[in-house]
């Protein structure tokens, strides 16, 4: 599959960090004993483990596997019966759930509002989800109507009033009325973020505005997307920041680095993740195995196969388990 998707199983993903998604329920899900149950931001448990997996609490709820999928509440008790193949947190008042080998999406109240019809879909942002049916790709608005036609070979999820999509094995960028504004031009791109998108053309990585000038010359080897002021650069071997004019504020010297959230970005050396302030600072010193951006005050790391949170002073509300 060639959309852009985000990870269902954040239970069995570290990579996608669990988060509330504007919801005002703020619980994380935690292993222990092999289930998984949820734990409210000073590390108190509030759901007892007892799932097979779990994802993000969102719109006061959240996916849990019990043989099937289904949706629990902050009591802990399900308000949307098992009954799905797969199931994804609520995004923008609808869910995207898997049954039958088709995706559709569900209202709060579990029922149907489009019904399982497209080989991958994603999750809604900006109003437009992207979908694909026999290998093509476009996007549905909230009642399931086809407003951008299928017709691109890979599709991105809207951000900043635009999507990345890619045709004739060229990316470039679309509006939300499907009018290419930024023609397939690059190797490869990301999505918009704070004004510029990562471009990669001719084996390098640069930035570019939404015209699709080019602001920052292709000459890195990785790039990822800006937040609070800085993006993530590899040159050469090593990791580096750099702000929106390209110039290096935070010298290369890590093996990995994660954009800036919450005033931190993960960063890894010697192979252990920290947390590194804007100046380039450890915050929280290398010690974690994996780790994630900070989301509503808490980071999800893992030490060995043990997975735990911790708080921006780097103490831990739920010591690594498994």
């Amino acid at each position: 599959m060639k959309i852009s998707k985000p990870v269902l199983l954040l239970a069995v993903s570290l990579l996608a960090f669990p988060s509330a998604r504007g919801a005002s329920t703020m619980l994380f899900p935690v292993i222990q004993n092999n289930r998984w149950g949820f734990v409210d931001k000073s590390g108190t448990l509030v759901i007892n483990p007892q799932f097979q997996k779990a994802g993000d609490f969102a719109a006061d709820m959240a996916p849990v596997e019990q043989v099937r999928w289904g949706y629990v509440g902050a009591a802990g008790t399900f308000v949307i019966n098992p009954q799905f193949d797969k199931a994804e947190p609520f995004s923008e008042g609808l869910a995207c759930v898997y049954l039958s080998r088709r995706y559709g999406y569900i209202g709060t109240d579990g029922k149907y509002v489009i019904n399982p019809q497209f080989d991958d879909a994603n999750a809604f942002h900006e109003g437009r989800a992207a979908v694909e049916e026999r290998h093509l790709f476009g996007y549905i608005d909230k009642t399931g109507k086809l407003i951008i036609p299928l017709q691109f070979e890979e599709a991105g999820d809207f951000s900043e009033g635009m999507a990345w999509v890619s045709l004739g094995k060229r990316f470039g960028f679309i509006d939300a009325d499907g009018k290419i504004v930024v023609n397939p031009q690059f190797d490869k791109v990301l999505s918009f973020s704070e004004g510029l998108a990562p471009y990669r053309l001719g084996g390098r990585w640069g930035y570019i505005d939404k015209a699709g000038k080019i602001v920052i010359n292709p000459q890195f080897e990785e790039a990822e997307t800006f937040a609070a002021g800085l993006a993530p650069v590899r040159v050469g071997k090593e990791w580096a920041f750099i702000d929106k004019t390209g110039k290096i504020v935070v010298n290369p010297q890590f093996e990995d680095a994660q954009p800036f959230s919450e005033g931190v970005a993960c960063v890894r050396m010697a192979k252990r993740w920290g947390y590194i302030d804007k100046a380039g600072k450890f915050a929280i010193n290398p010690q974690f195995d994996e780790a994630n951006s900070f989301s509503n005050g808490v980071a999800r790391v893992k030490i060995g196969r043990k997975t735990g949170y911790i708080n921006a002073t780097g103490t831990y509300i739920w010591s690594p388990s498994i």
